[in-house]
C-alpha cells in the first residue's frame, strides 16, 4: 500500500469526479474517510493540471427526514448528475432514532436499508456510477436457505443490483458466496487482518508471533478460512472448533449449540488468538475462553470485525476479571458504544484510512487486488 496518494489524484483516469454521500448512522467513519481523500487531492497543487480546484469535501449533502407517522424520504442537496457516487451506509448503527406517533424509535437495519434505497432514488439515475459502502452486510446472516425461509442478503444484493449500483463493497461478509445472487454487479469483500494485527502488536508489542508461542483458533467451521489466513501468514499452528447445534429448535433466530468440540494440536502455554466477524451475545465466545483456559491457554485474544455486543458489556467485563481472556480486538466498520469503548480490555483498530484507500482506487479506475491480500503489509510488520 502506497504511503502518499498525490499519483492517485493526478492521473486523468478517473471515472467521474468523486462524490460521497454518507448516511446518518456513518457519519463519523465517513468524516474520516473524507478528510483522508481531501488531505490526499489538495496535496502539492501547485504541481497540477489548472482543472484541479481545491476541495474542502468530498461529502454531498443529503438528509433522510421522517414524517411523524414514521414515513421517510431521501433528499440529496447537491448535484449528483455526472459524479462517481459512493454512498456509506452503516446498517448495524442502533444508536440513530426517529420520531415516530409521539414516540421514539431506534433505527433498525431495515431502517438503514431503506434509507439507503431513499437515497439512490433521490439520485434520479443521474449519477455516473453509485457504489455503496456497506461495511456490515445488510441480511448478511440471513444467507442461505435451510428450509422456508427468506434470503435476504441475496434479495438485497439483486434490489439494489436493479437500482442501478454498480459495486459494493464489505468487509469480512458472513458468506461471500452470497455474491453469486448479482453476477453481473461489483463485490469486493475486503478483510481487516492487517489492521487488526497491528492494533495487537501497538498494545503489546512485547508479544511473540510465533510457532512455539501463538496460536490461531477457530471458534466454528464457518470461521476457519479467516483463521487459516491469520495461520499462514503468521506460520502458526491452527485449532478449530465443531458447535454442535439442535436443529430441531430455534432460539433467538438460530439453532442452540449442544456443546464445543475442539479439533487441533495442545494450546498448553500458548497465546492464542480466535477470530470471528461478529460479536452478538457473545455466548460462545466465552465458553471457548473458559475451554481453552481449562486447557491450559496463556493469553487469549478475542477477535471479531464487527463487536456488535447486543447483550451489553457486562458477562465479558466479569469474564475479564476472572482472567478469562486477556482483550477483545475490533474495528471501527459498525457502531461502537461508548460503554465498550471504555472497557480497558477493548482494543479497537481504525479502518477509515483503508476505506478511503479503496475508494480512491476505485475512482482512478486502478486494481485493487494489492488492497485486497494484505500478506506483504502483514510480513513487514512483522519484521518491524
Amino acid at each position: 500500500m502506497p504511503t502518499f496518494f498525490t499519483e492517485v489524484f493526478d492521473e486523468p483516469s478517473a471515472v467521474a469526479p468523486l462524490g460521497l454521500i454518507v448516511l446518518e448512522g456513518a457519519k463519523e467513519l465517513g468524516s474520516k474517510v473524507d478528510n483522508y481523500l481531501v488531505n490526499w487531492y489538495n496535496r502539492d497543487l501547485s504541481k497540477r493540471k489548472a482543472d484541479f480546484i481545491k476541495k474542502d469535501t468530498f461529502i454531498l449533502e443529503s438528509e433522510c427526514p421522517r414524517f411523524t407517522t414514521g414515513d421517510g424520504k431521501g433528499v440529496i442537496k447537491d448535484s449528483v448528475r455526472g459524479r462517481d457516487l459512493y454512498i456509506i451506509v452503516d446498517v448495524g448503527n442502533y444508536h440513530c432514532t426517529y420520531n415516530m406517533i409521539g414516540g421514539i424509535n431506534r433505527m433498525s437495519p431495515d431502517d438503514h436499508y431503506a434509507d439507503l434505497k431513499r437515497i439512490i432514488g433521490a439520485a434520479g439515475g443521474k449519477a455516473e456510477r453509485i457504489t455503496v459502502v456497506m461495511p456490515i452486510l445488510y441480511g448478511g446472516r440471513q444467507h442461505k436457505r435451510n428450509s422456508r425461509e427468506s434470503l435476504d442478503c441475496a434479495q438485497m444484493l439483486q434490489e439494489l443490483y436493479s437500482m442501478g449500483v454498480s459495486e459494493i463493497i464489505t468487509f469480512d461478509a458472513h458468506d461471500p458466496r452470497v455474491q453469486n445472487a448479482v453476477p453481473l454487479m461489483g463485490f469486493d469483500n475486503f478483510f481487516p487482518t492487517y489492521q487488526i494485527l497491528k492494533a495487537l502488536r501497538n498494545k503489546y508489542p512485547d508479544l511473540e508471533l510465533t510457532k512455539d508461542n501463538f496460536m490461531v483458533v477457530s471458534p466454528d467451521e464457518g470461521a476457519v478460512n479467516r483463521n487459516i489466513y491469520y495461520a499462514s501468514v503468521l506460520g502458526v499452528d491452527l485449532g478449530m472448533f465443531y458447535k454442535r447445534r439442535d436443529y430441531t429448535t430455534i432460539v433467538n433466530g438460530r439453532n442452540p449449540i449442544v456443546a464445543h468440540e475442539y479439533i487441533g494440536s495442545s494450546v498448553q502455554g500458548k497465546n492464542v488468538i480466535v477470530a470471528d466477524d461478529i460479536i452478538a451475545t457473545g455466548d460462545s465466545m466465552l465458553k471457548l475462553c473458559t475451554h481453552l483456559k481449562n486447557d491450559g491457554a496463556k493469553n487469549i485474544f478475542l477477535n471479531a470485525t464487527f463487536a456488535l455486543f447486543t447483550e451489553g458489556t457486562e458477562k465479558f467485563q466479569k469474564a475479564y476479571e476472572d482472567g478469562l481472556f486477556t482483550a477483545v480486538l475490533s474495528t471501527n466498520l459498525t457502531y461502537t458504544c461508548p460503554e465498550l469503548k471504555s472497557r480497558p480490555w477493548y482494543i479497537e483498530a481504525d479502518l477509515s484510512k483503508y476505506i478511503s484507500y479503496i475508494i480512491a482506487y476505485c475512482n482512478q479506475n486502478k486494481s485493487v487486488a494489492d488492497l485486497l491480500s494484505s500478506s506483504e503489509r502483514i510480513n513487514e510488520l512483522l519484521k518491524k
